[in-house]
């Protein structure tokens, strides 16, 4: 199944929703204006749809295999980074002092969803290289950064993150990965780290490891884990490639999904130990790998925008060809089924939740441009709040949604979508890691809920409320059945929304059991009404836009519609299920289940 870049739908967001000229005045930020935007997306559309997405297929057929301690990635998928690389698209959006390019993160989000929806096993190797180039520009010292930061810019060198090990999970302070320090500066690293993604393979000449380890003197728990980078290869002062370091992949692991990205489980220090070096001050290693964190959980989350828009597509086209039954209220035989009322309905309900999920994104990522780059602080702060609230939103309601809308694709094809060769399967088992890793949608859920929610008082939370109340007053100004069905969906979403706001800050500290049983249902909630904000932000826009583009625009308007009817009053059932259920839970013993 091909793959069609929504250009014309993400630009449609970055401008009229995310604000993307607001974004290009920003300093830094004059050189990519509507028309870059543009040229970008086009170009990465050509890639993404002529050379990455005839690799998906491929690579869950062919998935990476291990041998000797070597990872051989898919065919075509060396050939396929190369020139991903050679384009400069993993500098996209780093700074221009090491090689990047320095556009916005609006512009690089959408090029990312692409990259994902093309190929979301070959797309982690470029995200987790991201995270990795944030953390050493935040926390390294410059010699590290002139080291590492250009090869991993330019594509040359790639990324990885090792927190977890075999006992540590989510629970990092049960973290044994221990640093001795060396004469000459140094460390050696010893221990194991499972889960590790493309942490071995063949498409580039080197892999940097950045590792959580406790130094010997280290205090017990997560204030005593330090961060260090341990590359595959150790690095000579003129920067060449010296002797391979003591860091060995003993196995990667057989998965449902995302079968061509190598999941490694890596030794350190089989021998001698792995020669690291200190990234940043002893014992911060957990606040700088948050670094590496908050940004591969928002690109998680656009990867469940993603590969839900590659199941739509799918969904869509195999409907539009697939002929079944009998058209309601006609003789005709045999229609497409995408006449049949329920498969519409199926895919309505795909396209209104991606188009508000992709929508939320970018408000997010401009979000966070403006919190880097306005002039004024107060909107630096502000914008940095948004952003951090947005996130867990992002991240779990989106992947979750990806889960729930491959399951409708396949159901579209119908017994052909159970089939492997059709390939709707593949998106089914593919989405349904991105709810698990980065942070589990429950662990997203309890930092929405108690970091982002009850630490400030509901302020950030009652901020995003005030600006839902004003597209709700746009609404009731704009004349039409239209705006009224939506502004009517979209105020009972934003009363459930407060209800469910008031109860977590009455109830947290007295009754914190009750309230985090309904932690999952209030990011849910959340992501159900900061969507349909999304849409209804969208019908308005379309609504202004008519006489530029009528067939889109009332395309626009009428999904945004089918998700104020359809999609919204999930948030009314999840206010419920917050608002009474925790009590049963507390109440159910371990030995009752």
């Amino acid at each position: 199944m091909s793959y069609t870049p929504p250009v014309k739908d993400m630009l449609f967001a970055m401008r009229h929703l995310a604000q993307l000229d607001r974004v290009a005045a920003l300093p830094g930020f004059e050189d990519f204006g509507p028309d870059t935007a543009e040229a970008v997306l086009e170009e990465s559309a050509r890639l993404c749809r002529g050379v990455i997405a005839p690799l998906n297929a491929v690579g869950d057929r062919q998935p990476s295999h291990w041998h000797d301690g070597e990872v051989t990635a898919t065919p075509g998928f060396k050939e396929a980074y190369r020139l991903f690389a050679e384009g400069g698209w993993q500098g996209l959006a780093h700074p221009q002092t090491y090689g990047g390019q320095g556009a916005p993160k609006l512009i690089s989000a959408a090029c990312a969803e692409m990259l994902h929806a093309a190929n979301v096993s070959l797309g982690l190797c470029p995200m987790l290289t991201d995270g990795a180039i944030e953390a050493l520009l935040t926390a390294a010292s410059p010699a590290l950064r002139a080291r590492y930061a250009p090869q991993l810019i330019a594509g040359n060198w790639t990324g990885t993150m090792n927190l977890t090990e075999p006992q540590a999970g989510s629970d990092l302070a049960a973290v044994r990965t221990r640093a001795e320090p060396q004469r000459d500066g140094s460390y050696r690293i010893f221990g194991t780290k499972v889960f590790i993604t493309w942490g071995e393979h063949d498409m580039a000449d080197n892999i940097v490891h950045l590792v959580l380890a406790r130094l010997p003197d280290a205090p017990p728990g997560v204030k005593g884990i330090s961060l260090f980078v341990a590359p595959k290869f150790l690095v000579n002062e003129d920067g060449s490639l010296g002797a391979r370091n003591d860091v060995q992949c003993i196995s990667i692991e057989h998965k449902l999904g995302i079968k061509a990205s190598p999941t490694a489980v890596l030794q350190f220090g089989g021998a001698q130990g792995a020669t690291a070096e200190l990234v940043g001050e002893a014992n911060r290693g957990l606040e700088y790998m948050f670094v590496m964190m908050n940004a591969a959980r928002f690109a998680v989350g656009l990867q469940g925008i993603a590969v839900a828009e590659r199941a739509y597509q799918q969904a869509l086209a195999f409907a539009r060809e697939r002929v079944q039954g009998r058209a309601l209220g006609s003789s005709d035989a045999a229609p497409p089924i995408v006449q049949h009322p329920d498969v519409r309905r199926k895919l309505l309900t795909m396209k209104a939740s991606i188009e508000g999920a992709r929508a939320l994104a970018y408000v997010a990522a401009a979000a966070g441009d403006v919190a880097h780059h306005a002039a004024d602080e107060a909107e630096r702060r502000e914008n940095q709040a948004l952003y951090e609230f947005l996130v867990p939103v992002v991240k779990g309601h989106s992947t979750e949604m990806a889960v729930e809308l491959a399951s409708l694709g396949v159901q579209i094809h119908g017994g052909m979508g159970f089939i492997e060769e059709t390939g709707a399967a593949q998106h089914y088992r593919d989405a349904r890691i991105l709810p698990i890793y980065e942070g589990t949608t429950a662990i997203q859920a309890n930092d929405f809920l108690g970091r982002k929610t009850v630490r400030d008082g509901g302020a950030a939370a009652k901020a995003v409320c005030a600006r839902v109340a004003e597209t709700e007053h746009a609404l009731a100004e704009t004349q039409g059945e239209d705006f009224r069905v939506m502004r009517q969906g979209l105020h009972a979403g934003r009363m459930a929304f407060e209800s469910a706001v008031d109860y977590v800050l009455a109830n947290a500290k007295e009754r914190p059991v009750q309230v985090y049983a309904g932690a999952v249902s209030y990011l849910r909630l959340a992501g159900v009404l900061l969507c349909g904000w999304q849409m209804a932000r969208t019908m308005l826009a379309a609504h202004a836009r008519r006489e530029e583009d009528l067939a889109f625009c009332e395309a626009k308007m009428a999904t945004a519609r089918f998700y104020a009817e359809a999609v919204m009053p999930q948030a009314l059932a999840l206010e419920a299920a917050l608002l009474r259920a925790g009590g049963t839970v507390e109440r159910v013993r371990s030995e009752m289940l």
